[in-house]
């Protein structure tokens, strides 16, 4: 396992946050590697004994509050576009991603608040995530921006939103010395996301898919 950690570590990336495809989208490879793949879905890495966190206990004691390491910043743009479900579309996007990077860095380390921006499929891929990273021992550190967030509602309580991400000053870290896995900027460091969103019937829009495109030529400076 120890000489296993170096390479896993090397390969995390920030806010890859564990993905599976949208309808009939095909199945990918290990974060990090490669363009167009599934980022989170390492064949052969099941969830650890990281958070399992249930998606039934969401809204009835509020809104959990979601906090980050000092070292550890994400920034969302676009946040407003005057349709006020759209917004609320955006702003529980925002905290789901705030939500797994919160557990991998261990300021959520019971995950309540996967458990709760997240739900079925996507709950359990962001959970085997957070497994890989304590498995690497890491943490993540750095900077991350989220861009070109566009929202398409499918009805009341469904959405769509795509996204890209800069990850190019996004890192891994290693808890127990504290080496950053600096990487150099390549095209692998803007992702595009999209995803679904389900509103629940405590209002919250949960993701329910999430696929990644590392590389994707929509995102790229």
């Amino acid at each position: 396992m120890h000489r296993r950690r170096p390479t896993l570590l090397a390969t995390l990336t920030l806010t890859a946050a564990a993905t599976l495809t949208l309808s009939a989208c095909g199945s990918g490879g290990s974060p990090g590697k490669g363009e167009g793949e599934i980022a989170g879905s390492d064949a052969g890495d099941k969830p650890s004994a990281s958070p399992r966190p249930s998606s039934s206990s969401t809204a009835t004691a509020g809104r959990p509050k979601v906090e980050l390491p000092p070292d550890l910043r994400l920034t969302f743009e676009d946040a407003e576009t005057g349709d006020p479900v759209k917004d609320a579309v955006l702003a529980d996007n925002a905290e789901r991603m705030r939500a797994v990077d919160a557990a991998i860095s261990g300021t959520d380390p019971e995950g309540k608040a996967l458990g709760f921006y997240n739900t079925g499929k996507a709950l359990e891929a962001a959970v085997s995530w957070v497994g890989q990273f304590e498995k690497a021992n890491a943490t993540v550190t750095g900077q991350v921006r989220f861009f070109d967030r566009d929202v398409t509602l499918k009805g009341a309580t469904s959405a769509v939103l795509t996204f890209c991400a800069d990850e190019s000053k996004g890192f891994s870290k290693d808890k127990e010395t504290g080496e950053v896995a600096k990487t150099p900027v390549t095209k692998n460091s803007y992702v595009q996301y999209n995803t679904r969103l389900d509103k629940n019937a405590d209002g919250v829009w949960q993701t329910s898919q999430i696929l990644s495109t590392r590389g994707a030529a929509e995102c790229q400076p």
